[in-house]
């Protein structure tokens, strides 16, 4: 969900909350600093400044299942602040919060305030420095609206997935922000009128995406869209709206699509259509305005490293030999022994036993498959886990709208109340981009023990403060467990008796190798869109039109892909590190609740957190 980056990402970008629960209010919060314990400054500093950050962003209170007196304001009817003067004032928020916290001492606080205290800033020196560009919508996304950023396609999916629909005051509500919807649109557009007479114009293939998706909402009847038949399906629900009210409710939200909210979207395509005249093929953002700087701030908030493009380039090129080797292994057991390794795959991936029917009966096999392996691999996790997560997980389909443009798949975190379940979402567009042997992986990843797991842990937990467990993110730490995870399910023996299922996991870890290549090779080797694309097919066997979407969305987030494989490699240093210090006395299960138990943490804290914790198994 991403209906405003500055918003809802926690990835790489800093959204703050309290150090316990999330009062706005604490006694001591606006007691004189001179007068204050390191704690009580920590504390009062993040109290502070949670109440601004979250007037500032409404629809994460909604994602986050907040009540009011837990946000401090009324924000079920409102939508963020999308303009440029929006983003100025939540970047000096947290320029004034990282202010407060550089004055505390450290050497004072107990170690797990400690903690938080180098999360924190971490977090915010990145958003500082991703941010100090004023393009794009932040956190390392250099534009406002493409195939990926921009409430177009976002906002829909929000309203229907996570806006509450159980009382009249939500459905009022509802209705409310339908028609702030029309302001964060033409602020949008503002920006990207703005952003490109400063020279920040997408690539040629980015607007004509972002064109045909938004054409794709402007084309359907107001009844028939997401924003209006939310309404029909879930009203009924409302005990205190009668059937004679409905529909006028329904009269309403056509209205409020049809006279105001179409009309934003055609100037939005309007302003996009004018910009789509100056704009290249050129994929990487080195051709923009300070864009190697860009892509430096971007890369180290990513992977929460100082590898340099070079070195991160390297690593993939020899992971990806690494992988091949052993995929050849499997390849030639299976009988397949010409050609390259990737065109091997291909073969495996046309093969009919391998495909689903592209039609909705073979749609729902696949959810239905997925969810039977989720059920295995959930009776393993007691062999990895002394702490199990608790939150339910379910398995969708990514909306018709928004699936030509979004990725093959992404997790969506349940509410703190338990209201709604984790959810993770995989693009069917084309069930031949998912052969059989590809899925087992992508559900460890995104599920258990991936996304789901790693996140519904850090939220249940009574001991991660509010602000870690539920509002900060690391690219590196939250996709390098998911990448991990996929690593942790093989070693598990998932694959003990299905040798294709592993060769789905090795393609799986070198498309994430390939990634490296690529996103470097774009943003800092100059690479063209279309080389990017021949040699991550050569690297993956994957569909070319599976991998022109992600080579287009590395194009639009540079830097994130690279997240992946830095922190599963980071992962794997730490726990051959433990393995060799502590011999017979490693202990998996402690290594992974530790691991998990302090929340997304950048990779040099978790480095530090782990070293901690083999000193005390040593003792």
């Amino acid at each position: 969900m991403q209906l405003s980056r500055r918003a809802l990402l926690g990835a790489g970008a800093a959204s703050v909350a309290v150090l316990s629960g999330c009062a706005t209010g604490a006694s001591d919060a606006t007691a004189p600093a001179a007068t204050q314990s390191p704690s009580e400054q920590l504390t009062a500093t993040l109290d502070r400044t949670v109440a601004a950050i979250l007037r500032e962003s409404p629809e994460r209170c909604t994602a986050l299942g907040l009540t009011e007196a837990r946000a401090g304001y009324r924000f079920v009817d409102k939508l963020s602040d999308a303009s440029k003067d929006g983003a100025r004032r939540y970047r000096g928020i947290i320029q004034n919060a990282l202010t407060e916290l550089r004055a505390i001492d450290r050497s004072a606080l107990p170690t797990n305030e400690a903690v938080t205290l180098d999360v924190v800033t971490t977090s915010y020196d990145y958003n500082l420095a991703n941010s100090r560009f004023e393009v794009g919508s932040g956190a390392g996304a250099p534009y406002v609206v493409t195939q990926l950023t921009g409430s177009y396609g976002n906002f829909p999916d929000f309203m229907d997935a996570q806006h509450p629909l159980r009382t009249r005051d939500e459905a009022d509500a509802y209705l409310a922000r339908l028609g702030e919807y029309v302001r964060v649109l033409d602020q949008e557009t503002a920006t990207i009128r703005e952003d490109a007479a400063g020279g920040i114009v997408p690539p040629d293939f980015a607007i004509d995406r972002a064109l045909e998706q938004m054409s794709a909402f402007t084309s359907t009847a107001p009844a028939q869209t997401v924003l209006v038949e939310s309404l029909v399906r879930r009203l009924p629900s409302v005990a205190e709206i009668s059937e004679s009210e409905r529909a006028g409710y329904l009269t309403r939200a056509e209205s409020a699509v049809r006279d105001a909210i179409l009309p934003a979207y055609e100037r939005q395509k309007a302003a996009l259509g004018e910009i789509r005249r100056n704009a290249v093929h050129d994929a990487g953002i080195w051709r923009l305005p300070r864009g190697a700087e860009m892509y430096a701030a971007s890369l180290q908030s990513r992977t929460t490293t100082t590898m340099s493009p070079d070195e991160i380039h390297y690593m993939g090129v020899e992971l990806i030999r690494g992988f091949h080797s052993e995929m050849n292994t499997i390849l030639r057991a299976q009988g397949l022994t010409r050609g390259s390794v990737a065109q091997r795959v291909q073969q495996l991936s046309r093969r009919p036993d391998q495909l689903y029917p592209n039609t909705d009966a073979g749609r729902a096999q696949i959810l239905a498959d997925l969810n039977t392996q989720t059920r295995h691999i959930e009776s393993l996790m007691p062999q990895a886990f002394n702490t199990l997560a608790q939150a339910q997980l379910e398995i969708r389909r990514v909306p018709v709208t928004t699936e030509a443009g979004a990725p093959g798949g992404y997790y969506q975190r349940a509410a703190l109340d338990g209201s709604r379940p984790g959810a993770y979402y995989i693009n069917l567009r084309n069930t031949a981009e998912w052969p059989k042997f590809t899925l087992p992986t992508l559900n460890y990843h995104e599920g258990v023990p991936g996304h789901h797991w790693q996140i519904s842990i850090q939220q249940e937990s009574g001991s991660i403060p509010f602000i870690r467990s539920a509002m900060l993110g690391f690219s590196a730490f939250s996709e390098g467990w998911g990448l991990y995870a996929e690593q942790l399910a093989d070693e598990l023996g998932v694959y003990a008796n299905n040798p294709l299922g592993r060769l789905g996991y090795l393609q799986s870890m070198t498309f994430r190798a390939s990634r490296l290549v690529v996103d470097t090779g774009m943003h800092h080797k100059r690479w063209s869109r279309e080389q990017a694309i021949a040699s991550m097919m050569e690297a993956t066997g994957d569909q070319e039109s599976s991998i022109t979407t992600e080579i287009e969305r590395y194009a639009v987030w540079p830097g994130q892909a690279c997240s992946y494989m830095v922190g599963r490699q980071a992962i794997n240093r730490m726990r051959d590190a433990s393995r060799a210090a502590l011999g017979s006395r490693f202990d998996l299960k402690g290594f992974h609740d530790t691991m998990l138990a302090n929340g997304a943490v950048p990779l040099s804290v978790l480095e530090r957190i782990m070293t901690d914790w083999t000193t005390s198994q040593r003792a």
